[in-house]
């Protein structure tokens, strides 16, 4: 039978009075809570009654009715005051609101101990607290049969929405993407919001933070523990209330649900990048390798090599996860902080690398592989691609698709100006200890002055006027003409698009 707040007052040995909100009295209570934080609604779950001593407790009128106003919000069964304790004079902008609310406002007389109101309700609710205790037990028999099953992920989450009663869905904290393959992604909104809700969110009660719903649904998101980028989002039925019990017992499911899958995905992991290691550093059987792919299904003639770089490396870390939920068969590994991946030429990989990656990314993809003897030339490829992208500040680049940038559409041509242009002034600048290069660099970036040229290298006028003739000669360009102008600076920066390669 359901324990109300008429029960409690009802009971001779407790002597609670009823202060205000009578009409509240059927008021379920499913347990009590002892708390004299400023904003007790924060760490209930509902069907509480809720006991203080008041030393918290707002002055103002206003503040009160709020206080009032969010409890009953948060289904508070009810509130309890200790008399002759901390607890300030109730207005009776209070009173009204608890008697329009019909929400039951008790004094508990001095010098009860609260404990023996927690033990009232305990005795009462022996019967409530078994139907929970079978229900959670019903949660962790889902995983049970999903081990023994060998059923997906996504069966599971499935499983336990229905148990629950309402919507589950596992995300991508930093992406809002569904974390399991074969689940329903969020609509926009939440996707939104779940990417843009941070931990210093004061929207927070019984554990959750509150997320827009659509009308009378207000939809909930929970962390799960040991996976801090994972979050539990929680859309119930209209009006219906989720237990917040039991949905940290499905959070918990969750969690072993997801150590288990990323310990199969990191062990994949490691497997595949030492391949793409040892692919990086030429050292393969080709054969071997072209079997490895093969039951990988990963088809040279249709693959192709990503270099990217990203300011958050734990991004980079991680994005083999992305990869393996979109159902995209990878190798990746990170280098000194340059992420390669080698990944079906497909439509719709680049949107899964850039969200993985964020907004900082910078990916650069290469021309399909077509063959294993051709990986070194698609290393150079997508290591250009991914230079362009920075130089021009897009998020992707593929290479030979993008306008030439300057009349440079690849490395060939980069290497080729660097090679006419510049080689004979590294060359000079290697045996003579000189500095043609640096000098012809600055000289072009202060607008061909020789005095701010100077001034920036800290050397007399006469010597930027010698160097910059060495220049002239070595090259055999008339630096007075402006073809001769571009093509220089345009080797310069030729030369950084391939060292960055490297």
């Amino acid at each position: 039978m359901t324990l109300t707040v008429a029960d409690l007052v009802e009971m001779p040995h407790l002597g609670l009075g009823v202060l205000s909100g009578a009409a509240g009295l059927d008021r379920a209570v499913s347990w009590t809570h002892t708390s004299d934080l400023p904003e007790p609604w924060r760490w209930i779950t509902g069907g509480e009654l809720l006991m203080t001593n008041g030393l918290s407790f707002p002055k103002s009128a206003a503040d009160q009715e709020t206080l009032l106003t969010r409890l009953d919000e948060s289904g508070v069964a009810g509130l309890a005051i200790g008399d002759k304790m901390y607890c300030p004079r109730l207005t009776q902008r209070f009173t009204r609101c608890s008697d329009r609310l019909g929400f039951p406002v008790l004094q508990i007389r001095y010098p009860l101990p609260f404990v023996a109101i927690s033990r009232a309700v305990a005795e009462a609710t022996l019967l409530d607290q078994s139907s929970r205790l079978s229900r959670t037990v019903r949660i962790y028999d889902l995983l049970r049969r999903h081990i023994g099953s060998a059923s997906s992920s996504a069966d599971l989450v499935a499983a336990l929405a229905r148990e629950l009663g309402c919507q589950l869905h596992v995300c991508d904290r930093r992406t809002g993407d569904p974390w399991f393959p074969q689940t329903p992604p969020l609509d926009p909104v939440l996707r939104q919001a779940v990417v843009g809700l941070s931990d210093s969110s004061t929207n927070v009660a019984a554990g959750v933070y509150g997320l827009p719903g659509d009308g009378a649904r207000q939809a909930m998101l929970t962390d799960i523990a040991r996976h801090p980028d994972v979050a539990l989002v929680v859309i119930p039925r209209a009006a219906d209330r989720v237990d917040p019990i039991r949905l940290q017992h499905i959070a918990t499911v969750i969690s072993l649900e997801l150590s288990e899958v990323q310990s199969v995905l990191e062990h994949d992991r490691r497997e595949r990048a030492a391949l793409l290691e040892r692919l990086l550093e030429n050292r393969v059987d080709r054969h071997a390798v072209e079997s490895r792919l093969g039951e990988l299904h990963l088809d040279p003639a249709r693959t192709v090599l990503v270099a990217a770089r990203n300011s958050d490396e734990a991004r980079a870390l991680t994005v083999h996860n992305s990869l393996w939920r979109n159902d995209i068969t990878y190798l990746c590994t990170l280098r000194e902080g340059l992420l390669y991946a080698l990944v079906p030429d497909r439509s719709g990989f680049e949107a899964v690398l850039s969200r993985a990656l964020g907004p900082s990314a910078r990916i650069g993809v290469s021309a399909r592989l077509d063959s294993i003897s051709r990986f070194p030339e698609a290393v150079r490829e997508a290591s250009w691609a991914c230079s362009l992208a920075g130089r021009r500040g897009i998020p992707i680049s593929r290479y030979g698709s993008e306008e030439p940038w300057l009349g440079l559409s690849n490395v060939g041509d980069a290497q080729a100006l660097v090679d006419r242009v510049l080689t004979p002034l590294r060359t000079y600048d290697e045996q003579h200890h000189s500095n043609l290069v640096a000098t012809l660099e600055a000289y072009l970036r202060h607008q061909r002055s020789l005095q701010l040229t100077a001034t920036a290298l800290c050397v007399h006028r006469q010597t930027v006027l010698y160097r910059m003739k060495r220049v002239a000669d070595l090259t055999g360009l008339n630096l007075a003409e402006t073809d001769a102008v571009a093509a220089l600076w345009l080797a310069l920066r030729a030369a950084a698009l391939l060292d960055a390669e490297d």
